[in-house]
Order: structure tokens, then C-alpha cells, then sequence
């Protein structure tokens, strides 16, 4: 549950510089995009819906205000996350797209008159629309051929989804055939997979049984079975579908002019329709049907999140045709958090894999929207404080204290988290909670960056929290590079306590030999004698590796290879980047104050101050120190390679996109930054080249339409001297 969770509050949009836009604009997108990997692809969202959908609206905020920001691969433009390596893809004829949301009465209301508006109807005009529930399951598209169904595909990215079709011909109430007269040749009906409460609840009392982990919820559950890639293990899950929407229909096909009409030629069909469909004629009717909906809610036997609101003429949904990623002619109606109000008994602190401190209400138990809570989300120091990421008051300046009454919420039934203090019930010994300022897991130092609201573990070397996650890291390819030491490797190293900070990877071959060792390698379960010695040789191999590769093993905090260059160009070596560091900071002080070593480390080009305090905290935390100490008693870091001064490519900006013939990405990317040019991951104005290989594809076009220069890998070669 311990995750980099979104501030609570933030600056308004139109306060923030052009700048600080951009940043945080690049913050949110990477926040959202880590978001959907873990909602469509992993099946465990670690935010609740209200959160996300907070997310979204202020990304989109920011765009509107500095168009210069959405560019083409603006997560505005794009719908769920890629689809899994697991699963063949399948690619959507039709894309299928997500909807725009509301909140609030007046959102449906306003929807309502901007469609009045764009159709140019006046304000009595009659406009007939449908209102479905709108079910929390898995998107799912099924392709119908002459009436058999062929395909099954995940929505995906909204362009292309997983090959699901064996495991939905699994699902019992999933017509194989329709054999109604007026089908089309081709036809694409979507819908939502879903599980019903009683078949959750039953499967996890056999998982339980069967001392096997417990799911979550029934959205997670039923997403979890129908991605499983054996169909055997679906078809042993009580999964469900409703069919709301289409997507590909061959020409002349659709059986009605209205949306309703469509869904009553699926019920004739045989597919399954949500019998809470109806058509209303205003925005009075819409919101009557959504507060009917919400008082039932409960009692449906499935999971929902909100009403879907339609307009039901196919010809005006035409006209209104598309924004964005959304359809003008369609909104989600979400429903308000579940809330209950308890007892915090403590707070506890976690620490995430990057090493943030997430405090967690500890709560005595009690019941919100059918789920027994103990825990919920306190975010931040701030948060408890009562004042947001912004240091603007949250409920009314209060803060949160052990043994305080507290208002729960279940945002879209995810996470919970708490949003109130009911402070006339607040016990007269409450005392203010103090944040800790050493890591529970390791008591290595945790700091709070400037303008930051996470408080961090410092020590990241050997921070069993944070220990696998750092060690995956430095084994990587683009540090260490130790092939044969992947993830799963790292993990069952350390369950193990084979490895527990790196020092011990350089010593393992050692230990293992050792007369007395009780599991030789090659003796454990998944490796043999020629695994262990091949493995052993590769450790071998990586004894010397360039100094920024060593650098950036680190895993320190705003040190990427392009940092790590940056400062190992200026300082040489890690000994004279360490007594920097430890100069920068005036004993007794948590923070460097301004002296001629931190002033030097500051002006380094392309570092400043939030790059030098991250360098200066880990390398002042004594844990890495000695970390550091016995690394490098195995590992001699060597001095990078000199960048050239001059030639046709020095200064240049470049980017890498597509397949490289001739030698890989990584090398031609290493080659560039030795004559002197700077990669970039992006096509901008500031681009000078793209080089592009084969199946080259946004980056392409984005230097075509800027006109960028376009360079053949031959061309680059050429122009970089060979």
C-alpha cells in the first residue's frame, strides 16, 4: 500500500510559470502512466478512481493552459495502458475509446446544454438519451463473423488490446453463434466482463481454503481470470457480460438508428443487456434515473461506479462526433466516495520501494460500501498536519491525531482514505503526531526535498525496504549490466540473504565456495553447475565498469546516466564526488548551507540544487558510506571515455527512433554522447537529427512536421565519421 501517492493539493494552474508547468506537467504524466500500467495490465490499481480521475483533470488543466505541452504523445490523446507481452495483440478496427466525466448535477446539466449548443437546438429542444450503469469490470471487445464469434480482444491502449478469445469463450453467457436474421457480416460488440458479489465472495472463501492469496475486489478478480493464459483456470472463474456499445460494423449493418435500439436488437440477439437501460428526454430525467441507481446500488449484486449518459440518435452522435480521447455524445456520471466515520488507533509508517514514507491509518474495523476497512491512506506529513502539498489548510487546518474520529472514504472503492476529523470528539490527551525523521526499516536519515511532500529513506544501499528494488537497479544494462542476474534472480537472492546490498553480488562466488557453506548454487531450486559458474563468470566480468556506470548503479535520486556523467566529468572520480558531498555539509547540519563546496557542486553544468542536496544526502547518510566502502573494495571504477571536442556532431541534438542495423540502440546512443552530441528521448524544435531505423513511428512523424532533419542510419554514420 506504501506508494508516491498524488498532493493533496496543489497550486492553481493559472499561478504556475511556464516552467513550473512543465514539470509538472511531466510529473503528472508520468504518475498517470504508472497509474494505468498498474489498472489495465497488472489488475491492481493503487489509487482510487476520484484520485486518478484528480489526476487527469488537472494534466488536462495544464495542457489547456500551456497548449505548447500537448504534443503527440500527450496522455490526453491516449486511452488505458499497452498491452501485455503475455498475450498476441490484437489491433481494434475501431478504437475504443473512454469517456468524459462528472461529478456533479450541474457537470450533467451543462453536458446536456453543450450538446444543445453544438447541434444549434434551443434551450427546450428535446434531446432523447439513454442512461445505463456503468459496470466496474474489463472492457472487452468481441468480433463477430457471420454471426460465430472469431475474436476477443482487451481494450488496451484504446488501439490495441490482448488476444483474449479463448478464455471469453469460456464465459457461459457469451453467445458462440447469433443466429438472428438481421446480423450483420461483421459486427463488434463490446461490453464489460465483470463478477457478481456472491461469486467473489465464494471464490475467495476456495482461495482461502486453499491457503491462496485473496483478491482484492470483483473488478480486479474478474480482470485477474479473464487475463489468465491458461483458458482452463478462466473457465473455473464465475465471470459475467454486459454488452453496451460496437465497434466495427459492416456497411449497411447496424439493426437501428438509436443506441437504444441497438442494445434491444443485442438482447434479441441473445447477448446479455443491463436491464437498468432506459431512455430519457432531459437532464431532470438523467439525474432522476442516476439518484434511482444510487439508491439500488447496493443491492444490484455487482459492482458499479456511476451512470453512462448517451445521446440515443446514431445520427446526432455523429454530428457531435469526438474530442479528444472522449465522444461528445457520451458522458460518466461517477458516484460520490462511500464514506463511515471510526477510530484511528495508530499511525504506521511504510516505506515504498523508492523509498518514500507513507504514513497508514491503522483504524478500528468497521463496514463502508460492503468491505470491512482498517486501513486507509494518510498520503503525507503535510497531509496530517492539515495542510496540502502547497502548504495551503486541508479540512479546515485540522490535523489528524491518534485516537481522533475520523471520516473514511472509498473513492471508487479502492483505496480508502481519511478526508475528515470529527474534532469535537477528539480525546483531550490527543497529542500532534511527530513524523519521524529516520527510517523505520533501516534508521537511515529521511529527508524532504524542497518543494517536495514525500520524506525519503536515504539510505537506499541498504534499506531492506528498498533493497530489491536497488539491487535490480544496479544489476541493470544500463549500469552493471550482469547478465544471468535478472529480477526474479535478485528476489530469490535476497529471500535467500545471499545478496542484501550490492558488495555481496562481488562476494558471492567467494562465500559460495566457502567449506562451510550449506546451499551450494548449484544445489538450489532453478540452477544447475553450469548456471552458477556462468553467472559467477559474468559477476567476474563486471569487476571494472566506467565510473558513471558506477555512479548510476547507485540508484541515487535524480542521478540518471545523464547526470551521472555530468558529475563524474567534473569531479573525475567517485572519491572526489563523495568528499564534495561530504564537504557541502558543516557537521551537525541536516542541510548544506551555502559554503565554496556546495556552491561548486550547485554551478555544475545541467545540476543544480535539487540534483546536488540528493547527491549530498545519500553520500552524508553513514549507512551508504559504509555500503559504498565495501563495494569498493570489489569494484574498481574506471575513467569514462573523453567526449570529442569537435567534428560534425559535437553540440548536435539527437534522437534514436526505430531499428538500428548496425549496431544496437544503446551503442549508437554511446557513440553519440562520445563525439560530443546530446541524445534526447524526444523530438522537439530543439532537435538537430533524428536518425531513424526500421518501423520508426511518432518520433518520425513528429520531426517530419517540426522539419526536423531525417537521417538513414548510413547517413548518420557518415555524418559521425564512421
Amino acid at each position: 500500500m506504501a506508494t508516491d501517492t498524488a498532493r493533496p493539493s496543489d497550486p492553481d494552474v493559472a499561478t504556475l510559470t511556464a516552467d513550473a508547468a512543465a514539470k509538472e506537467h511531466a510529473r503528472l504524466g508520468d504518475e498517470i502512466a504508472a497509474h494505468d500500467r498498474r489498472y489495465y495490465q497488472d489488475d491492481a490499481p493503487t489509487v482510487s478512481d476520484a484520485e486518478y480521475d484528480a489526476l487527469r483533470r488537472r494534466y488536462e488543466a495544464i495542457e489547456d493552459a500551456f497548449p505548447e505541452l500537448k504534443g503527440i504523445d500527450s496522455l490526453s490523446e491516449k486511452v488505458g495502458a499497452t498491452p501485455s507481452a503475455k498475450f498476441a495483440k490484437i489491433r481494434h478496427a475501431v478504437p475504443m475509446l473512454s469517456l468524459g466525466n462528472a461529478f456533479a448535477g450541474e457537470e450533467v446539466e451543462e453536458f446536456v446544454a453543450r450538446i444543445r449548443r453544438f447541434l444549434g437546438l434551443g434551450a427546450d429542444a428535446e434531446i432523447a438519451m439513454t442512461a445505463e450503469p456503468k459496470i466496474d469490470g474489463l472492457s472487452c471487445s468481441l468480433r463477430y463473423e457471420n454471426g460465430r464469434l472469431m475474436v476477443a480482444a482487451t481494450r488496451g491502449d484504446g488501439f490495441e488490446g490482448e488476444d483474449v478469445t479463448q478464455n471469453v469463450r469460456t464465459i457461459s453467457e457469451v453467445p458462440q453463434q447469433l443466429s438472428a436474421k438481421d446480423v450483420p457480416a461483421v459486427f463488434e460488440v463490446r461490453g464489460e466482463v465483470y463478477m457478481r458479489h456472491a461469486d467473489f465472495a465464494a471464490m475467495n472463501e476456495r482461495q482461502a481454503a486453499a491457503s491462496k492469496p485473496l483478491f482484492a475486489n470483483p473488478r480486479n478478480a474478474a480482470a485477474g481470470s479473464l487475463r489468465q493464459l491458461d483458458p482452463k483456470i478462466t473457465a473455473s472463474r464465475p465471470l459475467h457480460f454486459f454488452a453496451y456499445a460496437w465497434g466495427e460494423v459492416s456497411e449497411g449493418g447496424l439493426p437501428a438508428d438509436t443506441q437504444s435500439g441497438v442494445i434491444a436488437a443485442f438482447k434479441r440477439w441473445g447477448l446479455p443487456t443491463n436491464p437498468l437501460t432506459v431512455v430519457c428526454r432531459s437532464a431532470e430525467e438523467l439525474l432522476a434515473h442516476y439518484h434511482m441507481i444510487e439508491e439500488r446500488r447496493a443491492g444490484l449484486g455487482y459492482d458499479i461506479d456511476g451512470v453512462v449518459y448517451k445521446v440515443d440518435s446514431l445520427a446526432l452522435q455523429r454530428r457531435l462526433g469526438f474530442v479528444s480521447r472522449s465522444p461528445r455524445w457520451a458522458l460518466a456520471h461517477k458516484f460520490p466516495a462511500q464514506r463511515a466515520i471510526t477510530q484511528l488507533e495508530r499511525i504506521e509508517i511504510q516505506v515504498g520501494r523508492t523509498g518514500a514514507l507513507t504514513p497508514v491509518a491503522k483504524l478500528t474495523p468497521i463496514t463502508v460500501g460492503g468491505v470491512v476497512v482498517s486501513n486507509a491512506s494518510l498520503h503525507n506529513e503535510d497531509y496530517i498536519k492539515g495542510i496540502g502539498g502547497g502548504g495551503e489548510p486541508i479540512r479546515g487546518g485540522v490535523d489528524i491525531r491518534v485516537g481522533d474520529w475520523v471520516v473514511i472514504q472509498r473513492a471508487g472503492d479502492v483505496i480508502p482514505q481519511v478526508v475528515g476529523v470529527e474534532l469535537e470528539r477528539r480525546p483531550p490527551d490527543a497529542k500532534a503526531y511527530e513524523f519521524p525523521t529516520l527510517c523505520p526499516v533501516c534508521h537511515s536519515h529521511a529527508v524532504r526535498e524542497e518543494g517536495e511532500v514525500v520524506r525519503r529513506c536515504t539510505g537506499g544501499l541498504i534499506c531492506a525496504a528498498q533493497a530489491v528494488e536497488r539491487i535490480r537497479h544496479f544489476v541493470s544494462r544500463d549500469a552493471f549490466d550482469i547478465e544471468g542476474l535478472g529480477e526474479k534472480q535478485v528476489q530469490a537472492f535476497y529471500e535467500w540473504g545471499l545478496v542484501k546490498q550490492p558488495a555481496d553480488i562481488f562476494t558471492l562466488a567467494a562465500r559460495d565456495a566457502e567449506p562451510g557453506a550449506l546451499t551450494r548454487l548449484k544445489n538450489r531450486d532453478g540452477w544447475g553447475e553450469t548456471s552458477a559458474r556462468n553467472l559467477f563468470a559474468a559477476i567476474e566480468a563486471r569487476r571494472r565498469v566506467p565510473v558513471n556506470r558506477f555512479l548510476y548503479a547507485l540508484g541515487i535520486r535524480h542521478v540518471g546516466e545523464t547526470n551521472a556523467k555530468r558529475l563524474l566529468r567534473h569531479y573525475g572520480t567517485v572519491e572526489a564526488l563523495r568528499e564534495a558531498a561530504l564537504s557541502a555539509v558543516p557537521p551537525g547540519e541536516e542541510h548544506p548551507k551555502g559554503n565554496d563546496a556546495w556552491a561548486e557542486m550547485v554551478a555544475t553544468e545541467g545540476i543544480g540544487a535539487v540534483v546536488a542536496e540528493a547527491v549530498v544526502d545519500f553520500f552524508a547518510e553513514p549507512n551508504n558510506q559504509a555500503a559504498l566502502d565495501a563495494l569498493l573494495k570489489e569494484v574498481t571504477p574506471e575513467p569514462m571515455e573523453a567526449v570529442a571536442s569537435g567534428g560534425a556532431v559535437a553540440g548536435k541534438t539527437v534522437v534514436f527512433t526505430g531499428a538500428l542495423e548496425k549496431m544496437t540502440r544503446d551503442e549508437a546512443k554511446a557513440m553519440a554522447e562520445r563525439l560530443g552530441a546530446k541524445v534526447a528521448g524526444s523530438v522537439s524544435k530543439k532537435t538537430d537529427y533524428v536518425v531513424a531505423g526500421a518501423d520508426a513511428g511518432s518520433k518520425l512523424a513528429k520531426a517530419r512536421e517540426l522539419g526536423v532533419a531525417v537521417l538513414s542510419e548510413d547517413e548518420w554514420l557518415d555524418l559521425a565519421g564512421g
